[in-house]
């Protein structure tokens, strides 16, 4: 043997057993975590969906409201232009006031409803997700500590036989 070799140590065929196990539980409980996250992520996207949607539904009743209430203006101004006098155009001044009070009225009380809706169900749809998300990767947690657990036991014994 010469001068310049080096000794050579050998890695005990336990420890690369006890390695390798504990490496696949690494792995998988990074893959059970990646997979809880990912549903997250799907959840928070239906959310985001969900939210346009409600955007897009608010946005398109605007518009109509706005519709209505100029088509209401537009047909006094014919009422008013077709008046024969001073006293039938106020008459028609008066319904004109009365009746867009209660259109707007009711426009208000529907709008505030479909954003109190849409509020709650984003708020239901992130709360679930959020709990979901917390339950997954606590199982994940939970399911590689108890594997690591398990492996050091099993390493210990074997030392010790």
């Amino acid at each position: 043997m010469s001068s310049t070799a080096k000794p050579t140590y050998e890695v005990p065929a336990e420890m690369r057993d006890f390695a390798e196990k504990s490496v696949d539980q690494a792995r998988k409980a990074f893959d059970s975590f990646i997979g809880a996250a990912r549903r997250t992520a799907d959840t928070v996207q239906g959310s985001a969906d969900l939210a346009r949607s409600n955007a897009s539904h608010m946005s398109s009743r605007g518009f109509e409201y706005a519709e209505q209430n100029i088509n209401a203006a537009f047909d006094l101004a014919q009422k008013l232009v077709r008046s024969k006098d001073l006293q039938e155009a106020m008459q028609h001044q008066a319904e004109f006031v009365r009746s867009q009070f209660a259109a707007i009225q009711a426009q208000a009380k529907e709008f505030g409803g479909l954003a109190q809706s849409a509020l709650q169900q984003g708020a239901e749809n992130a709360k679930g997700a959020m709990q979901r998300g917390a339950d997954e990767a606590r199982k994940a947690f939970d399911k590689g500590a108890d594997t690591a657990k398990s492996n050091v036991a099993s390493a210990q014994r074997k030392a010790a036989s």
